[in-house]
């Protein structure tokens, strides 16, 4: 019975351990591509933009802006499923 386990047993553990090396190389060719592109773009590093606030009363006209746009979508839709109810 123990032999039958160990025969099993061998097989797998030897498939796992080339797995396993296999992902190992996998995992340091993903590190050394990382390394790369991070030396790339800090030699490019450009400084980022500051963000921009919007003011209080730009966000209420935009507000306004964007409700009368989706009220009109409304309305046109409305529109053609009465068209298309007829």
């Amino acid at each position: 019975m123990a032999n039958e386990i160990q025969r099993v047993i061998e097989p797998a553990l030897r498939k796992l351990r080339s797995e396993k090396s296999r992902i190992d190389r996998q995992i340091s060719a993903l590190q050394t591509a990382v390394a790369a592109v991070r030396n790339i773009s800090s030699d490019n590093a450009v400084a980022p933009r500051p963000r921009r606030r919007m003011s209080a009363e730009a966000r209420r006209a935009l507000a306004t802006r964007v409700k009368a746009y989706w009220a009109k979508r409304r309305a046109s839709a409305k529109r053609q499923t009465k068209k298309t109810s007829k």
